[in-house]
């Protein structure tokens, strides 16, 4: 077996502390989980940890990225299905199990809530979320939908 590099290193670092606060953030919340506390539970010393990311409001961010990237994944898989029952039965499924989740919707306010106070933070998040809406407004836009009667943009916010 061939000996990881550096840089496949400290990938494999990064995405289990991301895993490892995932999981933290959604038992205890975004505030009591320390770097500290992510660091114990991964395995990892804490300066492992900001080898990886500058604070935990990085760190969050990474989390919560990783869990958009996902969650638009499977959307993107849904409005991509050839008819237009089978999309809103999908996204009927998909949004019974997924909106209202208490972990994730749990950090989303709680980290919202954290971020009105800094500038940068809050317009980071606000990129960040307009970057989804414009992917979203991509795959409705490129998916052969006849019965859409609405602009892209729209349909993805709605």
């Amino acid at each position: 077996m061939a000996r990881m590099t550096g840089a496949q290193s400290q990938a494999q670092t990064r995405a289990q502390l991301v895993t490892t606060a995932k999981r933290l953030f959604f038992e205890d919340g975004y505030h009591p989980t320390s770097l500290e506390k992510v660091a114990d539970a991964a395995g990892y010393s804490k300066g492992a940890v900001y080898s990886n990311f500058r604070n935990k409001d990085e760190l969050c961010t990474a989390v919560l990225d990783e869990i958009r990237a996902e969650r638009l994944g499977e959307v993107l898989e849904i409005i991509a299905r050839p008819d237009t029952p089978s999309r809103i039965e999908a996204l009927r499924v998909w949004a019974d199990r997924v909106i209202g989740d208490p972990g994730w919707t749990s950090l989303e306010v709680e980290f919202a809530v954290h971020a009105r106070r800094d500038e940068k933070l809050r317009a980071d998040l606000a990129a960040g979320l307009d970057n989804i809406l414009q992917m979203l407004s991509t795959g409705v836009e490129s998916a052969d939908n006849p019965d859409l009667k609405m602009p892209g943009r729209e349909a993805a916010t709605t």
